[in-house]
């Protein structure tokens, strides 16, 4: 996912937000057959306070039999306490998957998404969403969103990654720009590639030849992160810093290195 696709999805969620001052009465997460709400439980190993309904289901084809039919799953949660957050996650993964904004328009929801695909798609056509909560730390709800389609003819998935840093106080997400000491953007970036440096050390075709790697697969910035009790974790898409086989990176900034780089408010207490 291109810098330039991340800012536009910054700005979908922002119009959406403004827009909705209470919850729809119809987002497609809040499914009938959705189980009660539970307590989440934050991923990979972290804590979480927050109860979540999960929405697990698989759709084919309206009228369409056999193993070859377009098909979309979704494995992802509600938060009943947080109707906006809810409306945001279904907004946000149906927004996602504009991979090419010349050929794919921008959907609001999945329900919208859902009718576009099955009217366009080709047999064996897939998409898949989910949504889970990665952490709650520091007054955040982290939040994690993932889309992987698959397109007859494809030799794989096209996978994307998207944090949503969830603000319980002030009912919006926290972008980076706001989670940095005003001045101190090219000290994160240091930071991010610092990071970057300690990633790359451990991956084989790095170790195999440094020079070739570091010219196809250079460091690059991204706003996709998530503040956890561990650290603040950057995200990159498949192809973004290396390649497909490397699957998703995650870099890993210490809160040790952020001192004075992150606003006081988001540094551990």
């Amino acid at each position: 996912m291109t810098l330039f696709y991340r800012f536009s999805l910054m700005a979908a969620m922002a119009s959406l937000l403004a827009a909705c001052s209470s919850s729809p009465n119809n987002i497609t997460l809040a499914t009938p057959d959705s189980s009660s709400g539970t307590l989440a439980s934050a991923q990979p190993g972290g804590q979480s306070d927050i109860a979540t309904q999960p929405i697990r289901y698989i759709r084919t084809r309206p009228g369409c039999s056999g193993s070859s039919c377009p098909s979309i799953e979704v494995d992802s949660i509600a938060v009943p306490e947080y109707p906006k957050l809810s409306a945001l996650i279904d907004h946000v993964l149906a927004f996602m998957t504009g991979l090419d904004p010349a050929r794919t328009p921008a959907h609001q929801t999945l329900a919208d998404y859902e009718t576009y695909f099955f009217q366009t798609a080709q047999a064996r056509d897939s998409s898949l969403f989910t949504a889970k909560v990665r952490d709650t730390h520091n007054g955040l709800i982290t939040v994690e969103l993932h889309t992987n389609q698959h397109f007859t003819g494809s030799a794989h998935g096209v996978p994307a990654t998207q944090f949503l840093n969830w603000q319980r106080d002030r009912q919006r997400v926290l972008a980076l720009n706001e989670a940095i000491e005003p001045g101190r953007q090219a000290a994160f970036v240091a930071a991010a590639q610092a990071a970057h440096g300690r990633w790359k050390a451990q991956q084989n075709d790095y170790q195999r030849d440094p020079a070739t790697f570091d010219r196809m697969w250079p460091f690059q910035e991204t706003d996709n992160f998530a503040l956890t009790r561990d650290g603040v974790v950057l995200k990159y898409d498949a192809y973004e810093i290396a390649p497909y086989a490397a699957g998703q990176p995650e870099l890993l900034l210490p809160y040790g290195e952020l001192a004075g780089v992150l606003a006081p408010g988001w540094l551990p207490r």
